[in-house]
């Protein structure tokens, strides 16, 4: 078997939502040269459609966008007894603790402030996804 193959069957699935559209494509290109599956949405009612749909592993969720913020996004999929346990990383600008403790809230696991590095990406999804 290929490396190639081997990895599609491997491939952890993350959704990335965010209403930035460079924010998306930078984390979707960090995670495919991380050997991921990439899903992107760009606001929470684009990604509750698209988590039913696609099943991700681990989830990065903006919290500033319009129409449903993350806060809400997140406590939506966190609600759902199918997607309880998939982790839920904030993505937010601000690096306060007042957003970190209302992300805890909602049922996320972690938070990473933007702009974030291939790294910093890279090591949240090797973090969590061991542990979904």
């Amino acid at each position: 078997m290929s490396d190639n193959a081997m990895q599609v069957d491997a491939a952890t699935k993350v959704l990335v939502i965010d209403d930035s559209n460079t924010i998306r494509r930078s984390a979707e290109i960090f995670l495919k040269q991380g050997g991921y599956e990439v899903v992107l949405a760009e606001d929470g009612f684009d990604a509750l459609a698209k988590v039913n749909d696609h099943e991700p592993q681990l989830i990065f969720c903006d919290i500033l966008m319009p129409r449903l913020d993350g806060y809400q996004t997140c406590a939506i999929i966190k609600r759902n007894p199918k997607f309880a346990q998939v982790p839920v990383i904030m993505l937010s600008s601000k690096d306060g603790l007042f957003d970190k403790a209302r992300g805890r809230m909602v049922g996320s696991e972690d938070y990473l402030t933007k702009p974030f590095t291939k790294d910093q990406l890279l090591q949240a999804v090797e973090q969590y996804s061991r542990v979904a």
